[in-house]
């Protein structure tokens, strides 16, 4: 007799038993326990005797329960085990929870993050976090096309953000590479975004270049009224014209006064390669100034509000608008192509340059084992540099181009 729903829900252990099964049609029956009523069928595959469970009662109903027994049956007559195929869907089911495009890009981040400066992890984390993962993070990077990343990019090209959009694209695509080799995905699909963003204009920081210019930015910034801290730092930039976030994280640690050089250690370097600063006598006068309120602490240029932290990012560039250029003119990172140009166009070796400016290198196993390379050089070229700036600020000669040997 086939089962009802009365039937099931009355349905108790005797005592004395430890379960009942009561038949339906079909070879469905309810296994009913002390703890709980279970829906089964049994079958035959590959001449085995096999039971598929089809759920609990009352959660599954009596017509459910139907249902999965006429599916099962149907897969049967096919040829497909439905224990083996209920078990393939569990994990298909659990891996499509576990490469969720956010899942594949934690995964990413925690092995790439490794060998980053922790600078490049945090901005990159921000970007995920405020610009990719609440649109697209919840989904399986299976599931994700074309399309749903260009609708995250878009989000940033209408806010005017042309350069962020196409960062947000390149990261997306080193996450899906990444899902591309650990078999999550086949493809990446931003490749199909290529001609569909604004394209990037770019240009160069901003410097000054003409020595006239030169010398007045150099006296604006001695007359500068701030604080003797960021005074300091700000007249640090133009002698060791390192990137500026190196600058404000620089530890005394790393400064060896008797060597006369700063010793950037490759973690905290872009390209992960130690760098070495020859510091000149203008250099070491103004380290020795400020070391007498910071030599204590552990930052060279520490927060004002928070000695314990570097000087903020901002600091520098607040100080140049403060002396009255403006970011069109000049910036932090500007001191750097003031160098390089002017350097390369009194002649200095262009290696010696590009090494001071720790500018990635062609030769990677060259660049990580022989960070002092041309580094003779680079301390002459380090204090004829500053030389040649306290002569621009103080309005004395200018060393011509090709005499990059001279004196002032």
């Amino acid at each position: 007799m086939a089962l009802t729903d009365i039937k099931a829900k009355a349905a108790t252990v005797p005592d004395g038993k430890k379960q009942i099964r009561i038949s339906d049609a079909g070879g469905l029956y309810l296994q009913v326990t002390p703890v709980g009523k279970y829906w089964r069928i049994n079958y035959r595959f590959a001449g085995k005797q096999k039971t598929l469970a089809l759920g609990i009662y009352p959660s599954i109903s009596l017509k459910q329960a139907r249902v999965a027994r006429d599916d099962a049956k149907r897969q049967l007559s096919q040829g497909i085990d439905p224990n083996q195929d209920k078990q393939a869907k569990k994990r298909h089911a659990i891996k499509n929870h576990l490469s969720t495009f956010k899942s594949v890009a934690t995964e990413w981040m925690a092995k790439q993050s490794t060998i980053w400066v922790k600078t490049t992890t945090v901005n990159k984390q921000a970007m995920l976090d405020k610009h990719i993962f609440p649109w697209i993070g919840s989904l399986p990077i299976a599931d994700i096309e074309a399309s749903d990343i260009l609708s995250v990019v878009q989000r940033a090209e209408s806010r005017g953000t042309f350069e962020t959009a196409h960062r947000l694209r390149m990261l997306c695509s080193q996450i899906f590479r990444y899902g591309v080799a650990t078999s999550r995905i086949k493809s990446d699909p931003t490749r199909d975004l290529k001609g569909a963003l604004t394209p990037v204009v770019n240009t160069h920081r901003a410097t000054i270049t003409d020595p006239k210019a030169i010398g007045a930015l150099l006296r604006a910034i001695e007359v500068f009224e701030g604080t003797t801290v960021v005074k300091c730092a700000l007249q640090m930039t133009p002698y060791v014209f390192a990137r500026p976030g190196e600058l404000r994280h620089a530890e005394w640690s790393e400064v060896d006064f008797d060597k006369a050089e700063w010793r950037i250690p490759a973690e905290k370097m872009k390209m992960r390669v130690t760098h070495i600063v020859p510091l000149s006598k203008q250099a070491l006068a103004i380290l020795n100034e400020v070391k007498r309120l910071t030599g204590s602490g552990k930052y060279v240029f520490p927060s004002i509000r928070n000695p314990s932290r570097p000087m903020s990012e901002n600091t520098i560039n607040a100080s140049l608008r403060r002396i009255g250029y403006s970011k069109e003119e000049i910036c932090a990172h500007g001191f750097r192509g003031m160098a390089s140009t002017i350097l390369h166009e009194q002649g200095w070796e262009s290696d010696a340059i590009e090494r001071q400016l720790a500018h990635k290198e062609g030769n990677a196993i060259k660049a990580a084992y022989n960070h002092a390379r041309h580094l003779p050089e680079r301390v002459k070229m380090m204090q004829h540099w500053a030389d040649y700036l306290d002569g621009l600020r103080d309005g004395t000669s200018v060393i011509p181009i090709g005499h990059a040997n001279a004196t002032i």
